[in-house]
């Protein structure tokens, strides 16, 4: 068996293949990571190899093609944090760096990453595309937002939303108070109308394959098609996680922990996460505590303890992605019994019992 270590970058990547008792065979770079390159290296070696190479920016295209080569084994994908913590080092080259991945995959001592199948990467890639989208969206409104707070003395209608279609039409026809923002205004509902229409082409081709795991998601309060796409895409598998507390930690809903001399203290959120997925829970909550007496409990409950919004969101987040665990877990839909009011008919307390988890 031989041992290869790829430092993998844009326009280049370094191989180094070892043997079993760890002795180097073979170093090569290969220049614009040509396929018959790789080919062509795997095949001097003579006998089956093990692969690995840091999931590092577009891994993916290196992944896919060493995976069709003939004479490997198995390609891994090595965490580029928790590697970096086992072999740090202060002298750091290309070689040096194939040569240390290379010896770590001899040892078993790699730290693995998930590597999602190339299906599921292009549905992240769709599922992101969207979201970008949106997020110009979202500056482009407050750009045009701007322009009409310049506009002193402009009678505006009593709309809630200036983007409905009422407001859109109200848009297109004002007449500007300052002429020089006309024009601007003009390029931004342009814009917006184009943004409209790519959004509304990734919603069709989001929605034509819905898995299991999307409608098991899609019974809980505050998330529906979208988000249900992105969590469980981001999940990718819920058997790769061994307890909900491993998800929450992956999802990034729980705070650093520091404990030391008998004292432990709370800091900010994890910030090696999935944030992605963290965007769409902390979202999906905000909509959750309006519909749901069980979410809008702990988030009322933690803001009466003193919690600002932002902690208080977070906590329901952390919630809802311990239940998300339990209901793919156990592939099942999602039930809410009808709360237990305490004696003065106000505080609301919801049983637990239904959902499987300890108060």
């Amino acid at each position: 068996m031989r041992y290869v270590g790829i430092d993998y970058h844009k326009r280049y990547s370094v191989l180094c293949a070892t043997d079993e008792r760890g002795q180097e065979l073979k170093q090569r770079r290969i220049s614009g990571n040509s396929a018959t390159g790789f080919a062509q290296f795997f095949s001097e070696l003579g006998e089956e190899s093990k692969v690995v190479m840091e999931a590092c920016w577009n891994w993916g295209w290196l992944y896919d093609l060493l995976a069709k080569i003939d004479g490997i084994d198995e390609v891994m994908l090595a965490h580029p944090y928790k590697t970096r913590l086992i072999a740090e080092a202060q002298i750091k080259t290309d070689r040096l760096d194939a040569q240390m991945l290379a010896e770590l995959l001899r040892g078993d001592l790699i730290a693995q990453s998930h590597a999602p199948s190339a299906a599921t990467r292009a549905r992240k890639h769709l599922l992101r595309q969207r979201l970008f989208w949106v997020r110009l969206r979202t500056m482009l409104r407050n750009r045009m937002h701007a322009i009409l707070d310049r506009q002193h003395g402009l009678e505006r209608p009593q709309l809630k939303n200036f983007f409905s279609r009422r407001g859109q039409t109200w848009l297109e026809e004002v007449q500007l108070p300052c002429a020089e923002d006309q024009p601007l205004l003009t390029q931004d509902l342009e814009v917006a109308e184009l943004l409209e229409e790519k959004i509304k082409q990734l919603d069709r081709s989001i929605g034509q394959s819905q898995s299991e795991e999307e409608k098991l998601l899609e019974s809980i309060p505050g998330i529906g098609p979208l988000f249900s796409s992105v969590i469980a895409t981001e999940i990718d598998g819920v058997g790769r996680f061994n307890s909900a507390t491993k998800l929450a930690a992956y999802a990034g809903v729980v705070p650093t922990t520091h404990a030391s001399g008998g004292r432990v203290f709370n800091g900010r959120l994890l910030w090696q996460c999935n944030k992605w997925l963290r965007w769409a829970l902390i979202e999906a909550s905000w909509s959750a505590i309006q519909f749901s007496g069980y979410f809008g409990s702990i988030y009322r409950c933690a803001r009466a303890r003193g919690k600002n919004k932002n902690i208080a969101i977070t906590m329901v987040a952390h919630r809802m992605i311990k239940i998300i665990w339990l209901l793919l877990a156990e592939r099942r839909p999602y039930t809410e019994t009808l709360p237990d009011r305490s004696e003065d008919g106000m505080t609301v307390v919801v049983r637990r019992k239904v959902l499987g988890l300890a108060s």
